[in-house]
């Protein structure tokens, strides 16, 4: 009698499991739940200079390697066979938004910009923030400025008739005395 007891939990989990989805049905690595309920942590990939539309308007032909480097920042591939052409790649993958890749080619004569090979979907720079934003507020969003008929019924600020003494009149503010810092000093010898 006591061995069958001793398995009732054993033929209980093994019966439960048939309740279990089968390996076919779960999600793949890229789905956002594992059985249906858990959501597995996915580690934050970027890689790459971050590149807008205002970033690459102020690049212009002509300009110097330099010049484009501080504009643009250090290309994430530089070969030394291809001297002249720099690669700006840009990927990120992050958890609730969609993965991004982009390509940005410059190509220079000797020390001067020759082109700049921009690909067609390089965002602005509020249209990237908002393509990566995952944040999701909740709520009702609190109100950060008071209408012209909201400030009109304020009361007007008080004013106080101790605003400006005259510290010269007066002597030192009260609370402002201190001690010296030597006793032989306060004592006159």
């Amino acid at each position: 009698m006591r061995p069958l007891l001793a398995s009732l939990p054993l033929i209980a989990l093994l019966g439960g499991c048939s309740l279990m989805p089968s390996w076919a049905s779960l999600p793949s690595v890229t789905g956002d739940k594992v059985l249906g309920v858990l959501t597995p942590y996915r580690v934050e990939v970027v890689q790459g200079n971050v590149l807008t539309k205002e970033m690459v308007a102020r690049v212009k032909p002509g300009m110097p390697k330099a010049q484009v480097r501080d504009l643009l920042g250090s290309p994430l591939l530089t070969d030394i066979f291809h001297e002249a052409r720099w690669d700006y790649v840009f990927t990120i993958r992050r958890q609730g938004a969609q993965p991004q890749q982009r390509l940005v080619v410059a190509e220079f004569d000797g020390d001067r910009l020759k082109a700049l090979t921009v690909p067609d979907d390089l965002p602005a720079e509020n249209d990237f923030v908002a393509a990566i934003n995952t944040f999701k507020p909740s709520g009702k969003q609190p109100k950060l400025e008071l209408s012209e008929a909201e400030r009109e019924a304020l009361p007007p600020p008080k004013r106080s008739a101790e605003a400006a003494p005259t510290a010269a009149a007066e002597g030192p503010a009260p609370g402002r005395i201190y001690p010296p810092l030597d006793a032989k000093l306060g004592s006159g010898s």
